[in-house]
């Protein structure tokens, strides 16, 4: 090959190479993709916005743009309202608050007009969805997974936005207190104290490792019980909102307890970090006989087990919940900040945060829809959180270096097709999946906001 059209081939391959990689994280690039970002979705919000029909009673909000499906979903819904919220306080008027109520709260009632005395609500719901009853035919609730353990939160966050005004909700309190006690009785492991998944249906990070393909009732996720603690903690706000004091304090103790639990049987002091944990162990049982038999060997019977579950060591992104919910201590936060957040080689990549450690053997990038990869790609809801835990503990460092990857993430994407995606390569942030996916992804306006030092709005 001539000398000069190998240097066209390496000079071919090295442009290539600089356009897939990310920007450099400057303070100019930054600003630049964060206007890129406040343009288009400033131009886009009113998308997430759903009049009421069919089986939804209320006005809601789909989960982005209207490119989206038109359904109800349970935790998309809850994300995305808070981004609303911040759309609203950086670019809305007084009118454009008061009416977004309206689509926020029937998020809420929507979930709960499916909610029967049994507690059981649907993960999600279609606009031409059959009735309860019929959706109840066809599963069993005791056996099947329900609506994430977010809707109180999800109410809670609207309460705060009205000053504390929860009379939209009385009449419907009853129902939440279900949904909410369905979990606590009917899904809870006796002896931890923790939540876990029925099965490995639609639980929001569909084939985390820690429950995909796991025996059904086996898998106490630390992603589920950080979400019930401030499921629980979002019940007792609600409650003394509406004078119901000696309720609100027994979910206060209620959500001590699943605290206490979540640290006791969570948190691995060898990797000083929070960790799903196995519930499948066979039972502690007396032998079966009627009388004992000299010279009779009872396997077992002089030291059964003495603990209740194994801690799962796989490195999922959701071991970071313990920092957003405020469950892990001062001291193991600075362990998780140190040893998990700023380790390149397995969590921290130049897109943000890995929704799987590349250190597993299950580190798969592969586009996936159903389920959902979360075996590594980049979900900016996943760097939402983990940006919002190292807030909670101080860490503004690490968090404005997170928010900044992800200004300069959906910045790009917006800047090159015009559109967000639903997940991301780690390495050079390339869209795997799904344009037009918008969702949580409008959060990063949330970072930006606080970036800038403007007024924040956050989740409760």
């Amino acid at each position: 090959m001539p000398l000069r059209l190998a240097l066209f081939f390496v000079l071919l391959s090295f442009s290539s190479q600089l356009r897939s990689a990310l920007p450099e994280r400057t303070a100019a690039n930054v600003s630049k993709y964060a206007d890129i970002c406040k343009r288009n979705i400033y131009k886009e919000m009113r998308g997430m916005y759903r009049e009421a029909g069919g089986s939804l009673k209320y006005k809601f909000l789909a989960p982005g743009s209207s490119q989206y499906l038109d359904m109800l979903w349970d935790w998309d819904s809850w994300l995305s309202n808070v981004a609303l919220r911040q759309i609203l306080l950086d670019n809305g008027t007084p009118k454009d608050s008061i009416q977004a109520l309206d689509y926020e709260r029937g998020c809420v009632l929507n979930s709960l007009s499916y909610c029967g005395m049994d507690g059981w609500i649907p993960i999600w719901i279609e606009r031409n969805a059959p009735s309860r009853e019929e959706m109840l035919k066809k599963r069993n609730p005791w056996k099947s997974n329900m609506h994430k353990p977010t809707l109180a939160q999800h109410a809670a966050f609207i309460v705060r936005t009205m000053n504390g005004d929860a009379e939209w909700l009385r009449d419907d309190f009853y129902y939440l207190q279900a949904f909410v006690s369905k979990y606590m009785n009917f899904h809870r492991h006796k002896a931890t104290g923790l939540l876990y998944w029925e099965t490995d249906e639609a639980i929001g990070v569909d084939n985390d490792p820690s429950t995909f393909y796991r025996p059904h009732e086996s898998s106490g996720s630390i992603f589920l019980n950080a979400l019930m603690y401030k499921e629980l903690q979002a019940m007792a706000y609600i409650a003394r909102c509406l004078s119901l004091g000696e309720i609100a304090a027994q979910y206060d103790k209620e959500a001590a307890d699943l605290k206490s639990k979540i640290q006791e049987h969570c948190w691995d002091p060898r990797d000083k970090f929070y960790y799903s944990v196995d519930l499948n162990l066979l039972p502690v049982e007396k032998p079966a006989i009627s009388s004992l038999n000299p010279g009779d060997l009872y396997l077992h019977v002089g030291q059964p087990r003495n603990y209740d579950c194994l801690i799962q060591r796989f490195s999922v992104w959701s071991g970071f919940m313990s920092m957003w919910a405020g469950i892990a201590t001062p001291s193991q936060a600075a362990d998780i900040v140190r040893l998990h957040y700023r380790d390149t080689t397995s969590f921290n990549a130049p897109a943000g945060i890995r929704s799987l450690s590349p250190l597993e053997k299950m580190y798969n990038l592969r586009a996936s829809g159903n389920p959902s990869s979360w075996q590594g790609p980049i979900w900016i809801n996943v760097n939402y959180l983990v940006f919002r835990g190292l807030l909670n503990y101080g860490y503004t460092a690490e968090a404005r270096e997170l928010a900044e990857k992800t200004v300069i993430l959906l910045g790009r994407d917006f800047e090159r097709f015009g559109a967000l995606h639903e997940y991301y390569l780690p390495e050079n942030g390339e869209p795997v999946l799904n344009k037009g996916f918008q969702n949580w992804n409008f959060l990063v306006l949330n970072m930006i906001a606080w970036l800038e030092g403007r007024p924040t709005i956050s989740e409760f």
